[in-house]
């Protein structure tokens, strides 16, 4: 269980003044090994990168990359409070407390686990239908630069995916593996993790071929959440916290502790199993026999024919 380390993370970002600093310190007293704190300016303002290293025993064991994808974790001056789009962030940091928690007492993971994400309490908003997203004081380029890591084995990259029709669940749902402008089959170990996690059935994001493009080709999208799958080799799994109902990402009061906290454990077993190679996003004979058969697609992967 990791609401004690949910509610921690919530209080130090709860604020009007939260910070990539105050974040990086608290969770270097609580036994991260390596935490980085990039402050990344852009058109539409500032954002604190983040990057924890969780190191496991075995240096050549396989590093899972866990992304917390979002716009900003507040829209103030327009919003206050913590809005549901900075849950991608809430659940990544959380995950880094409790795997930095469990090390320090003695349960270390076999390979490194290494967590991206990006802290801003004032980011702006966007028109988007059927309802408002959160904007980004930053491109996905360079937030892709920041988020991306080629140490990154696999990555599960979680977000806020409340604003549409197509999934309506409250909890959290999980994606196809997408790899290299493949959309593949769900993944049947991270479908067994999630049932022993939520003790459900599992839910699955539908994903279409625009989702897992690059947001500046103009196209429609249903957030930033396939977004890493277009910077990386590596396969990529999303983790949508989802909803009933569509929910704003720049809405307050929205974030479902329980939601998160059950994402949370998820991207944690999850950590366990591929780091001790007992757990595969994507089946790679038949990936090989893919490519064989049609080539491949990574012009998905880009901006398109100009």
């Amino acid at each position: 269980m990791i609401l004690k380390e949910v509610i921690d993370i919530y209080d130090l970002l709860d604020r009007a003044d939260a910070s990539g600093k105050e974040l990086a310190d608290y969770l270097r007293d609580n036994g991260a090994d390596k935490v980085e704190v990039t402050n990344i300016e852009g058109e539409k303002g500032t954002t604190d990168g983040l990057k924890i290293t969780i190191e496991g025993a075995t240096k050549n064991a396989p590093v899972l990359g866990i992304v917390g994808r979002l716009g900003g974790i507040g829209a103030r001056p327009e919003i206050k409070g913590f809005v549901s789009d900075g849950d991608g962030a809430l659940t990544t940091l959380a995950a880094a407390l409790k795997l930095a928690r469990m090390k320090k007492r003695g349960d270390q993971l076999q390979g490194d686990v290494v967590l991206t994400t990006h802290i801003c309490p004032d980011a702006p908003t966007r028109e988007h239908e059927p309802v408002p997203f959160m904007d980004s004081p930053i491109d996905m380029e360079a937030m892709n630069k920041h988020e991306v890591c080629e140490e990154m084995d696999a990555i599960l990259s979680i977000d806020t995916t409340k604003g549409n029709r197509v999934l309506n669940n409250n909890g959290f749902a999980i994606s196809p593996t997408i790899k290299e402008g493949y959309i593949l089959k769900v993944s049947e170990d991270l479908l067994s993790i999630m049932e022993t996690v939520t003790g459900k059935k599992a839910y699955v994001l539908p994903v279409t071929q625009q989702d897992i493009t690059p947001y500046s080709n103009g196209l429609f999208h249903i957030n930033s959440i396939f977004q890493p799958a277009v910077a990386t080799a590596a396969p990529v799994v999303g983790v949508a916290i989802t909803t009933d109902m569509p929910v704003a990402g720049c809405a307050s009061g929205a974030s479902n502790f329980s939601d998160i906290e059950s994402a949370g454990r998820f991207v944690i077993e999850t950590a366990k199993c591929f780091t001790e190679k007992k757990c595969s996003f994507f089946d790679e004979k038949e990936y090989k026999k893919l490519i064989k058969l049609y080539g491949d697609l990574k012009q998905f992967q880009t901006v398109g024919i100009k």
